[in-house]
């Protein structure tokens, strides 16, 4: 089947709900950025790359709620839209990208119409809707090569469809490796608090039909001393200039075992997940969840009442521990911060 995370329909934004997920199918629509906000926070939508077009539409939709007012209203609503939705979610800097995009896009369009500065604004998010896909394509088509033929591949969390606009970053470097003719499999893990590879990640590979067997996280050691792991591949929320990857929490953990058994340990992410800004990992804000989250799920409970909690959602990989960034316009092999800012014409 094909994923559409998210979707423009007749005005409105609706998004997979992917706290649903495996066992109901199901689109939330909202209808102004307040609503967005709300389910980037609630994780309806999440991923960077599909937060990010989740908040340029967000933006859009309180444009179009106020094309018909004056500018000073559709000014200040359009400033209310940037700051609500940047205080979403902190660690994923697709947001923050996607909404200085639209911020600039609002700035150039001062001198036109309230009507046009409306359209041009749903116009730059649907552009960064279309190009994310493309993007993950062909981050897909240069991390393929990176997969050997009966290859069996370790991701964490979940870097697929639903996670972008659409084909995925590490998964979609595994659909590309597959479409290429290659017999690959996928262990995917469970990803502990939210189970993300449980709910999201092993569904979409059902839905393609890839091999794919799921583990508990704390299981990955043990599978790589065995000897059954050839290769990782994981996603990006925030990569600093040298190369320091935020990514959902586990993944140091991964990397650190990854180099002990002399496994190549790759992260798949476009270019606007690189925050040239930050020097390294140590600056990369980390989002600390609600304790719910580790004490129960679903509505049931398993930790005893009056336990402390500690919920970071992120960790971050030092540069060091990584094989190698896939980006749409190529491999960054042994990254740093020369690499990657030479990928930026710096």
């Amino acid at each position: 089947m094909k994923i559409e995370t998210l979707r423009w329909r007749e005005g409105r934004l609706e998004l997979i709900d992917q706290r649903r997920l495996p066992l109901e199918f199901a689109y939330v629509a909202c209808d102004d950025a307040a609503q967005v906000a709300r389910a980037i926070r609630d994780m309806v939508v999440r991923g960077a790359p599909a937060i990010g077009c989740a908040a340029a539409y967000g933006v859009a939709l309180e444009a179009q709620r106020y094309a018909g007012a004056a500018r000073v209203q559709f000014d200040a609503a359009l400033e209310q839209s940037f700051e609500v939705l940047a205080a979403s979610r902190p660690t994923a800097v697709n947001l923050f990208w996607a909404i200085e995009r639209m911020r600039q896009c609002h700035a150039q369009s001062r001198d036109a119409s309230v009507e046009a500065a409306a359209k041009a604004l749903l116009e730059l998010a649907q552009e960064i809707y279309g190009d994310d896909i493309e993007i993950n394509r062909a981050i897909g088509r240069h991390g393929a090569p990176l997969i050997a033929d009966g290859a069996r591949v370790m991701t964490h969390c979940n870097a697929g469809a639903l996670a972008t606009a659409g084909h995925g970053t590490a998964l979609g470097v595994i659909r590309s490796a597959r479409d290429a003719g290659k017999h690959i499999s996928v262990i995917a893990n469970e990803t502990r608090p939210y189970l993300q590879g449980a709910r999201l990640t092993a569904w979409e590979m059902v839905q393609e039909n890839i091999p794919v067997t799921l583990v508990t996280d704390n299981m990955a050691g043990h599978l790589m001393q065995r000897g059954r792991i050839d290769v990782i591949v994981v996603g990006a929320d925030r990569i600093a200039a040298n190369g320091d990857t935020a990514n959902k929490i586990g993944t140091y953990t991964l990397a650190v075992l990854a180099e002990r058994h002399r496994i190549p340990f790759y992260v798949a992410a476009p270019l606007s997940t690189i925050d040239l800004s930050i020097a390294d990992g140590s600056a990369i804000p980390i989002e600390e969840r609600g304790a719910a989250e580790v004490t129960g799920f679903r509505g049931v409970r398993w930790a005893p009442e009056g336990v402390s909690v500690a919920n970071p959602a992120f960790d971050v990989t030092p540069a060091a521990l990584i094989t190698g960034i896939v980006t749409e316009l190529g491999v960054i092999g042994q990254p740093d911060a020369i690499k990657i800012r030479a990928l930026f014409g710096r």
